[in-house]
């Protein structure tokens, strides 16, 4: 059974940076597509960023656009993100997610980590 675990988040303030990471296990991590989830109080899941299976090619949600920005490292079995550029509304659970590349319906999820931006 395949599992996934977040680090990074924390409190901090608007303007400021993040780096979330997201180690697997007990996967074949270089056939998963790498995704990035946040929920907010009261809201519905989102996507955030995508990173393809293989590195070469990322999709983000247009509130991350030219803040974010997702990685992988296939050898350490780990996908980041980084966030720049801080707003109040990022203040979110963020959950990692994986998917098989030949079967989306086969997934993983992590049990998220809290990012709160304060002003």
């Amino acid at each position: 059974q395949g599992r996934l675990v977040e680090s990074g988040g924390g409190l901090v303030q608007i303007g400021g940076s993040l780096r979330l990471s997201c180690a697997a296990s007990d996967i074949g991590f270089g056939l998963y597509h790498m995704n990035w989830f946040r929920q907010a109080p009261g809201k519905t899941r989102e996507l955030v960023a995508h990173i393809s299976s293989d590195g070469e090619n990322t999709n983000y949600a247009d509130s991350a656009k030219g803040r974010f920005t997702i990685s992988r490292d296939n050898a350490k079995k780990t996908v980041y993100l980084q966030m720049n550029s801080l707003r109040l509304d990022d203040t979110a659970v963020y959950y990692c997610n994986a998917k098989f590349r030949f079967n989306q319906d086969l997934e993983y999820w992590g049990q998220g980590t809290q990012v709160t931006v304060s002003s």
